[in-house]
């Protein structure tokens, strides 16, 4: 999936009335690991993040939010038709409640803890 981050704060969107939206509000409980692919399963090194989900109602961090997303992923500005706006998607902020960090060249599942 795709995200931005300013700092600590990572941004995501999905439909409004996507499955993610609703389980999301449902129980704003997420995991996520950042990685790029890699061709052997032993090289994977990342973060692996527990975080809390927040709808991003406010216009003016929504914009913030899609502006980073846009600049992270500047090929969309490409796609047919007008870019989405705030009041097109939903906008979450995860805010990380724990850190670690994987390395699996230290043996597979290998993780340090980082405190928040």
């Amino acid at each position: 999936m795709g995200y931005a981050n300013d700092r600590f704060a990572i941004y995501f969107l999905c439909g409004k009335d996507s499955q993610k939206a609703t389980n999301l509000t449902r129980d704003n409980r997420v995991s996520l690991a950042i990685d790029d692919d890699t061709p052997q399963v032993m090289e994977i090194t990342g973060p692996s993040i527990a975080a809390r989900a927040e709808v991003m109602d406010d216009p003016a961090e929504g914009k913030k939010a899609l502006r980073l997303l846009f600049e992270r992923y500047p090929e969309q500005n490409s796609m047919l038709g007008p870019l989405p706006t705030p009041s097109d998607v939903r906008i979450f902020r995860l805010t990380p409640t724990e850190m670690s960090l994987l390395d699996y060249s230290k043996g597979f599942g290998h993780t340090d803890l980082i405190m928040c």
